[in-house]
């Protein structure tokens, strides 16, 4: 009991301090650009903003997408049919240029930033694969992630966001207020789950279903979430979806120990380029 005690005071005394460093920090923000200023204040107001790699116009994102087809291209098949519950399968592909060229220029870290309102870090990027599932678990059920206080990631679907694909669905902020009983219904059920996720069925019961949204869109949707404070999950699919993660906290995080799967071995890692395959063949074709 002391214990606890003890870390809910450092905890509080932690968070007092982030909140501290944030108005600090407020007159060393990165200029932003008009265009992105929406982007800011709707993350602010409901922790999810969603556009599109043409809309959102970021150089490199062609570069980007044949990059993701490629290393989708080199898969190999997971061979998880009879499984009732198929974990999604990662890549990481942090350290390969058209993933970090896209994921750590200047326009893109400087949203981030005044978001999240200190000092920025880029953990990484995963290329991800979701598999059909017929029940909540994992991922799909609802929860919060807990790297950092407050944080980004940046979700590129890499086919069309639709309902047999499973859409990313999500409650906004602006529906459960810190100091609504709401959010600590919702949380409290979190809680019990030890973190690990609730179910549609117990949602329902605090916030209609009605209310909540997801974001469906064609192939190069982009979605911006505050996925610490908005409760969010992937929902039921009958067709695999494909979605590059990236992730970005203050530097340092929260939680560093569960940012390290970005680029350490956690996960398997994609060595090969696109543009090394093509420089190999071109090389050949003159040979």
């Amino acid at each position: 009991m002391l214990k606890t005690i003890k870390y809910k005071i450092f905890s509080l005394f932690s968070d007092l301090v982030f909140h501290l460093k944030r108005w600090q920090h407020t007159k060393n923000l990165p200029a932003l650009e008009s265009r992105d200023r929406i982007i800011i204040e709707t993350l602010k107001r409901d922790g999810v903003y969603a556009t599109t790699l043409a809309d959102l116009g970021l150089d490199f994102s062609a570069e980007l997408l044949k990059a993701a087809n490629y290393q989708l291209s080199r898969i190999r098949n997971p061979n998880n049919e009879h499984l009732a519950e198929k974990w999604p399968h990662i890549t990481t592909v942090t350290g390969l240029p058209e993933f970090y060229n896209w994921a750590t220029q200047k326009r893109l870290l400087s949203i981030i930033e005044n978001y999240i309102g200190v000092p920025i870090t880029f953990h990484g990027v995963h290329l991800r694969q979701d598999f059909p599932s017929d029940h909540q678990f994992g991922t799909l059920l609802w929860h919060s992630d807990a790297e950092d206080r407050r944080l980004i990631k940046i979700f590129v679907c890499l086919h069309n966001v639709e309902e047999k694909t499973g859409t990313f669905e999500y409650i906004p902020r602006s529906l459960t207020p810190l100091f609504s009983l709401k959010y600590w219904r919702l949380y409290y059920h979190l809680f019990k789950s030890s973190y690990m996720g609730i179910d549609n069925e117990i949602v329902k019961k605090i916030i209609p279903q009605s209310a909540w949204k997801s974001c469906p869109g064609p192939a190069g949707t982009v979605i911006f979430v505050d996925t610490k404070n908005t409760l969010h999950h992937g929902t039921v699919r009958s067709e695999t979806r494909s979605t590059l993660f990236f992730c970005y906290t203050a530097n340092p995080p929260e939680r560093p120990e569960l940012c390290t799967q970005f680029w350490d071995d956690t996960h398997p890692k994609a060595e090969v380029t696109v543009s090394e395959v093509e420089k190999t063949l071109v090389q050949q074709s003159k040979s």
